[in-house]
């Protein structure tokens, strides 16, 4: 009797025990993996730390080029010396602001000399040939004369009046008068302007055909040219007439205003940028050639999609983001990036304005995905 209580209460002690102890956990739904969506249920595990944000259409930054200033070959002269001889005189400094047809340096030349002497042997044969002919009209009017002897005078009169208009008219153009023969060429500057380069000293042998730098070089400083290089990216927002702003590293807080004039029609193939020139005025003369500029280029009011770089990863050669969906669910697609501004990433396709996207947590939704089949 004693054993069937002890039995009975041992018994009882471990219902008692069972009937307290708690039932085991059942365990969670996991996440659902279909080709490229990953679904959360509402009563499984989720994932600590995605963020998303919805994505808008947002204004294209300026784009900045580099590049340098240079002289306004449309207002600058190279001057060389178009007789042979030997500098006796230089009459101007680099610097020196000069007007059109100032004398820039004296040279002796026997071949200037040579040229004098064409003229004045043209002047006096064509003196000649006006005396013949009046004398030959005389003789043929009181019928001493006969007329072919008239109209021979009459060509020499001719010929010799062209070869003297030459030989003067020549003379003319390197701004010599037809008197006097003093062997003496002066070089003149052909424009209004400022001589910024002089390669010539005095006693030096100058010869037409030497290859050799300018004597000088007379430009207009007031009006600089600005060449940049521009990628084929850029050409989108570049076109002649456009206006860019011009800033220099000498004059921090100010902006220059430049319009663009031409752009090649080919890519440098060691660089493979595209030659941009711009005209921009420098009355004030605060800029200088050979500066080194930058430009802002406005994109005239376009637009695009930018994504936080980290939304954004390269996976078999090809990027992808994650769509959210809303209620647990992340699609991922794949995108066409384009430019990288900072920490924003330009997406050319693949994604539409509105849309949400995943931003942080992107790597940890691919990871979900990895060791899971695919339900079919």
């Amino acid at each position: 009797m004693l054993m069937k209580t002890f039995f009975a209460m041992a018994l009882a002690a471990i219902l008692f025990a069972g009937c307290g102890q708690p039932a085991a956990d059942s365990p969670a739904p996991e996440p659902i993996v279909s080709k490229d969506r990953v679904s959360f249920p509402q009563n499984g595990s989720r994932l600590e730390g995605i963020r998303s944000t919805a994505v808008e259409m947002q204004p294209v930054p300026l784009v900045r080029l580099n590049g340098r200033l240079t002289w306004n070959e449309d207002r600058t002269v190279r001057v060389y010396t178009p007789f042979a001889g030997r500098v006796e005189r230089i009459l101007v400094q680099t610097g020196q602001t000069v007007a059109r047809g100032q004398a820039l340096a004296v040279i002796a030349s026997p071949d200037f000399g040579q040229t004098q002497a064409d003229a004045r042997r043209a002047e006096s044969d064509h003196a000649l040939a006006e005396k013949n002919l009046q004398r030959m009209r005389e003789l043929e009017q009181h019928g001493v004369a006969p007329r072919k002897d008239l109209q021979t005078a009459e060509a020499d009169a001719t010929r010799t009046r062209a070869e003297f208009e030459r030989a003067r008219k020549r003379l003319v153009m390197y701004g010599a008068a037809a008197a006097g023969i003093d062997q003496t060429y002066t070089l003149t500057s052909p424009i209004a302007g400022t001589v910024v380069e002089r390669n010539i000293n005095p006693g030096q042998e100058l010869r037409p055909d030497q290859v050799s730098p300018p004597l000088f070089v007379v430009t207009d400083p007031t009006s600089l040219w600005a060449q940049f290089d521009a990628s084929e990216r850029d050409l989108a927002l570049l076109r002649p007439g456009k206006t860019i702003t011009v800033r220099s590293p000498a004059w921090r807080d100010e902006e220059f205003s430049a319009r663009v004039e031409t752009m090649s029609d080919f890519l440098d193939p060691a660089t493979r940028a595209i030659k941009i020139r711009a005209r921009l005025d420098n009355t004030a003369r605060k800029l200088k050639g050979e500066m080194f500029v930058t430009a802002d280029v406005d994109a005239d009011g376009a637009r695009e999609l930018l994504v936080p770089a980290k939304a954004v990863y390269f996976q078999n050669e090809k990027n992808y983001l994650f769509i959210d969906e809303g209620g647990g669910s992340y699609l991922r697609r794949e995108v066409q990036t384009g430019d990288v501004r900072r920490n924003l990433v330009e997406i050319l396709a693949g994604l539409n304005e509105g849309e949400k996207v995943v931003t942080e947590g992107s790597l940890m939704l691919q990871q979900v995905m990895q060791p899971r089949r695919v339900q079919k």
